[in-house]
């Protein structure tokens, strides 16, 4: 089987500023980010 290749690591402020990295999750579960143009 072949693995697929990591996600690069890379942070991103939660809305009360706390740093999240995407590597606290890593082996733990799914992680889905989505981008949104805008917020309303």
């Amino acid at each position: 089987m072949t693995s697929l290749p990591l996600a690069p690591a890379f942070s991103l402020d939660t809305f009360s500023g706390e740093p999240l990295h995407l590597a606290d999750f890593q082996g733990q579960k799914h992680v889905i980010l989505v981008f949104n143009r805008s917020f309303m």
